[in-house]
């Protein structure tokens, strides 16, 4: 009994210590985003990564999400006459939850996953050690310009996951159903209001944040990590662990602004 109560007792510290680093490596995240000098190269050449690079996968994913939204929307509105409200329907489900969260996913598949990785080879191999050595702060070396990148990548595709899903229930409703294209466009017209896009748009900046924060510090701190942080051993369990928890960190996120803006 006292095994086990030591065993919960140092297992409670451990997240408290481990919860206040990540605290702290937001907070210096933040602080030398705003010292100067403002570098601008950096930021690009990271929305090219975390943005550009990942075009594709949203727009292929928010073509598919449109679709299945518009022929499930359309079935499901058909046994209440009200097949007139699917461009609605598609929209709101879009531009509310799904267009951000999504998004979001897929980024950390494709984004979130190699950014810790990448830090985290970079810690194997003391290379983050060196550049402290040479007086480069890594905070604002490393971090920052992906962070900063995160936050205008992510609204940017989610904006595109939404247009796409919204055409591909275009395409399904109207094309393959039969639904009136008039209705369509004016039944979302009629019902999205600005408050549905601010609450897409505050989602997605603060998943943008989100995503970052956790796989680069995942990296950051993985000579910490109590599973054992060396070699490639240890860089695949904690890139795996990085999008585990920053997949379910969105989640949970998402119900509390939903909770807070609704």
């Amino acid at each position: 009994m006292r095994n086990q109560l030591e065993k919960l007792g140092d297992g409670f510290l451990y997240f408290i210590e481990h919860t206040g680093r990540m605290g702290l490596f937001l907070i210096a995240c933040i602080v030398n985003a705003l010292k100067p000098p403002y570098k601008i190269f950096p930021v690009v050449r990271q929305i090219h990564f975390i943005g550009a690079r990942s075009i594709f996968v949203i727009l292929f994913t928010g073509a598919f999400t449109g679709m299945v939204l518009g022929l499930q929307g359309y079935y499901t509105l058909r046994k209440f006459g009200s097949e007139g409200l699917l461009g609605s329907a598609v929209a709101l489900s879009l531009i509310r939850e799904l267009g951000p969260v999504l998004t979001a996913l897929m980024v950390i598949g494709r984004a979130g996953s190699a950014i810790c990785a990448e830090i985290g080879i970079m810690r194997n191999s003391e290379q983050i050690d060196a550049l402290e050595c040479m007086a480069i702060d890594p905070y604002k070396f490393l971090m920052v310009p992906k962070l900063l990148a995160g936050i205008i990548s992510l609204p940017l595709l989610t904006f595109m996951f939404d247009v796409v899903g919204i055409f591909g229930g275009f395409l399904v409703g109207v094309s393959l159903l039969g639904v009136e294209e008039g209705s369509y466009f004016q039944g979302m017209y009629s019902s999205v209001v600005w408050k549905d896009i601010q609450m897409g748009l505050v989602k997605s900046l603060f998943f943008g944040l989100l995503i970052v924060w956790l796989t680069a510090a995942k990296g950051f701190f993985l000579h910490l990590d109590r599973s054992g942080g060396f070699g490639a051993e240890g860089v695949s369990r904690n890139t795996t662990s990085a999008v585990v928890l920053a997949s379910v960190t969105i989640l949970v996120w998402d119900y509390l602004i939903s909770a807070i803006l609704l």
